[in-house]
């Protein structure tokens, strides 16, 4: 019980000795948890802004210069460095020690190697590198210029872990290893990110620093471009580098190195050459994969990695249809080709640690090497001193030699001997001994000569030292030498451009502009085509092979596919599909996969994400852009006569994934859209060979999921095929029936009526016509493009086509095989195209 009490008594006190201290937890704590984020923080993960080491780095390049695994010494195991690393100086895991010796070994993790290692190091795929016992090191060449004259006082040492040894604080460092190799490091609420650097252009920003004190940043800069990664790639503008410079944090944009490579049947291969720092390979490789797999990426045939011990090439083989640029610019997007890296210049000052600009880290690592010579300066002054002394006391023994002799010969012991020749001569202790140890042969003449040779050279050392001391100017004039002959050694080209950062590119940068005919089949198949591919021909020619449609004649009517929509448009244009049930889908023109005049196409659900039994029934062009259209409208017509007129702007959202452009009734249809200006004359067309002409003003504009109003009161049966319209009466009306026929009928015969209304005849149809294919309105600029259902295209100019009256049932225009028919028709601005292909010539 007594027991009991005495535990409650002594809880939260400390007893030393007899005597109770109390003890707060809190305090505790607080005061453990700060110990230990200093020993974080100092000993673990921060560099010293003087060599540019953290402790283990430091100890590992220090344990390797005292056990002699010099540049020019044969290789060591990796275990006996890390034997002597952890048993001297570093008492941590052996893990941390060799992970540490790797990464220092690694040509794509450090710019410039400290350790030379033979063997398995692991790679830029993420392997692992061999076991410590298979591999072996050495220093690397430029490691020797970081531990140089270290053996001159020219760094303080501290006794080690159990004292039993003593190491450095710091490394004499002849060579700016903060900024030529980087840093990072995860401390206790803080981190550093130094990304590394060119040799040269640090010790030409070095040098600048020397001659000019007072140098900006700025002037810095023209120096020290930039990051310059082991693994090259590219940097993406300045910005991100200026901040980080000035303010000790910024973000840099890092992009892998890649060209286009042609390849047979008009296809393309992007081949990477360099990829971004600290990004693994193989698995952007495997992410490249994936997003293929996941359709993020369409177009990439083959994904392969063809790198060797020449370089890296990894291999994105394209389809036919891709653009390279574009499809270079979704990788960069969605892979690790782009990434960020964060800079984080905090390295410990004095102990302390500190977010540094460039000129401050610059000048911190002056100031050391300022110190390093100073004291080894100091360090040859002395031993200088030391020697002119003793060469001092032999000149004197060799000046009265016969005395000195007989003085030595007359002595019973050594200690005798020194004392006389002390006393006799006005030496040192020091002296005496020199010349106690001074061989016979030293005597001669010509050691005789030797000694007041070297006495008078080691006179000129004392005086260029003591001079050296005296001037801070020689002392930077050392260090620049110093610097410049480390650049002439070890300087190398610079790895990573930078190139300027154009922001977000936009693909349209990438495409040239020009004209381009789409076309959609029956069984929803989409192509692209050049509008340069179909030459002009005279009214009633065969026209040229624009598809591989197939006619199949079964009871007598026509099947199979067969090309159904035709677009005029660009490469920059908006393209609006709209389907049968009223949604509206969004593509550039350049998106849409290019064919040639054989090919069958895309599958229209490989590129929009139909549902079932959607199907486009019109598609239009949007020339400037949907955002900047705020004051034009689009207008619909359905088969049951509805029309609808939309503010482009509601249209603004569209994306890929659709929207609603109209409600519809179970049985009806949207057939066409027309992008108008609000004023426009509307004229609509029936398949039984009737139109009406009204003005737009006559229709309120509506929203997007409005049904619409009555824009012609359809007779039994008809159906509403086709929309145009037209600003006053300039122009004619080309009407084109399914038998090929057709006529130019002046727009004036349609005279302007009120929406709703019957209409009036637009062509007689008869079973030799063919029902109405659509009316469209032309003038002798234009050149008309029809395409029949066998995929058959015909361009003939609109002023080689006859005027009729609206009654007349015109002439022929195409001239179909037997079950073939015409199937679409569009118009071609000729004025336009002369006016393009005048100012490409200029």
């Amino acid at each position: 019980m007594r027991d009991n009490v005495d535990d409650q008594q002594n809880e939260g006190q400390t007893i030393t000795a007899g005597k109770v201290i109390p003890v707060y937890v809190e305090e505790e704590m607080q005061k453990s948890y700060i110990d230990y984020a200093m020993s974080v923080i100092v000993q673990r993960a921060l560099p010293d802004v003087r060599d540019g080491l953290k402790p283990v780095h430091r100890r590992i390049l220090y344990a390797m210069n005292e056990a002699g695994m010099l540049p020019n010494k044969a290789y060591k195991k990796s275990a006996r460095i890390v034997g002597d690393v952890l048993g001297k100086y570093h008492p941590h895991g052996d893990f941390s020690v060799y992970d540490a010796i790797v990464r220092l070994a690694q040509d794509f993790s450090t710019r410039y190697l400290m350790v030379d290692g033979h063997g398995n190091f692991g790679s830029i795929d993420g392997d692992p590198p061999a076991a410590m016992r298979y591999t072996e090191v050495r220093m690397g060449k430029i490691a020797v210029e970081m531990l140089r004259d270290i053996e001159k006082d020219t760094v303080d040492f501290i006794p080690n872990y159990d004292e039993s040894l003593k190491e450095p604080t710091v490394l004499p460092s002849k060579v700016p290893a903060l900024l030529i190799n980087g840093s990072a490091g995860i401390a206790v609420g803080m981190a550093t990110n130094i990304p590394p650097h060119n040799l040269g252009e640090v010790v030409d920003a070095l040098v600048m620093l020397i001659d000019h004190p007072d140098a900006t940043i700025e002037d810095l800069m023209g120096a020290i471009k930039g990051p310059d990664f082991p693994t090259g790639a590219q940097i993406l503008g300045v910005s991100g580098i200026r901040q980080a410079y000035t303010t000790g944090r910024g973000v840099v944009k890092v992009r892998a190195k890649a060209h286009v490579e042609p390849m047979p049947k008009n296809k393309n291969r992007i081949v990477v050459t360099e990829i971004p720092y600290q990004v693994n390979k193989a698995r952007l490789i495997e992410s490249i994969a994936h997003l293929v797999q996941d359709k993020t990426l369409e177009g990439i045939t083959d994904l392969r990695d063809e790198s060797d011990r020449k370089g890296m090439r990894i291999v994105i083989e394209l389809r036919s249809d891709i653009i390279p640029e574009i499809m270079l610019n979704k990788l960069y997007k969605h892979t690790q080709m782009q990434e960020s890296f964060g800079i984080i210049q905090l390295a410990l000052v004095k102990g302390h640690p500190r977010i540094l600009n460039l000129k401050e880290i610059l000048v911190y690592y002056l100031e050391h090497q300022k110190e390093v010579i100073t004291r080894k300066t100091r360090y040859e002054l002395n031993k200088a001193k030391e020697r002119a002394h003793i060469l001092a006391g032999l000149k004197i023994a060799l000046d009265h030699l016969d005395e000195v002799i007989a003085t030595i010969r007359s002595s019973a012991t050594a200690e005798i001997a020194r004392a006389s020749l002390i006393s006799k001569f006005g030496l040192s202790e020091k002296q005496a001994q020199a010349i106690l140890d001074m061989r016979l042969q030293r005597l001669t003449g010509l050691e005789r000569k030797k000694i007041e040779d070297e006495y008078t050279e080691v006179m000129a050392t004392i005086a260029y030292l003591e001079s050296v001391l005296a001037d801070e100017h020689k002392i930077m004039g050392i260090a620049k030498d110093d610097f410049l002959d480390v650049k002439k050694r070890f300087g190398d080209p610079r790895r990573t451009s930078i190139v300027p950062d154009a922001g977000e590119i936009d693909a349209e940068d990438l495409i040239a502009e020009e004209d381009i005919v789409i076309t959609i089949s029956h069984q929803s198949y989409i192509k692209r085509q050049a509008l340069t591919n179909f030459r002009n021909q005279n009214r009633g020619g065969r026209g040229v092979k624009a598809g591989s449609g197939k006619i199949v004649k079964e009871d007598n009517k026509v099947t199979g596919d067969f090309s159904e929509h035709l677009l005029l448009a660009s490469t920059h244009d908006n393209i609006l599909f709209f389907t049968n049930q009223g949604r509206v889908y969004r593509q550039k023109g350049y998106e849409i996969p290019e064919a040639g005049r054989q090919a069958k196409g895309t599958f229209i659900r490989n590129l929009l994400p139909l549902v079932e039994n959607e199907k486009i029934t019109a598609i239009i062009a949007v020339k400037t852009g949907i955002s900047e259209d705020e004051n034009k409208f689009l207008f619909m017509a359905t088969n049951k006569g509805v029309i609808k007129k939309t503010s482009v702007s509601e249209f603004k959202t569209a994306r890929r994934a659709g929207l609603i452009a109209i409600n519809l009734d179970d049985d009806e249809d949207l057939i066409d859209v027309k992008l108008t200006s609000g004023h426009h004359d509307i004229l609509l067309a029936t398949r039984d060979g009737y139109a009406i002409r009204f003005n737009e003003s006559d229709v309120r504009p509506m929203g997007r999921t409005a049904h619409g109003v009555r824009g012609i009161t359809l007779r039994h049966h008809d159906v509403l095929v086709s929309m145009d319209s037209c600003e006053g009466d300039s122009g004619e009306v080309l009407t084109v029936t399914e038998g090929g026929l057709g006529k130019r009928t002046d727009i004036s015969e349609y005279r302007l009526q009120t929406r709703g209304g019957k209409g009036i005849i637009n062509l007689k149809v008869t079973n030799k016509t063919g029902d109405i294919v659509g009316s469209k309105l032309v003038n002798d600029h234009h050149d008309i493009l029809l395409i029949s259902a066998a995929g058959i295209i015909i361009r003939m100019k609109a002023s080689d086509i006859s005027s009729y009256s609206r009654n007349a049932q015109g002439v022929k225009m195409m001239d179909l095989e037997k079950g073939d028919k015409v199937a679409a028709l569009a118009i071609v601005d000729t004025v336009s195209d002369e006016e393009k292909e005048t100012e490409n010539a200029k």
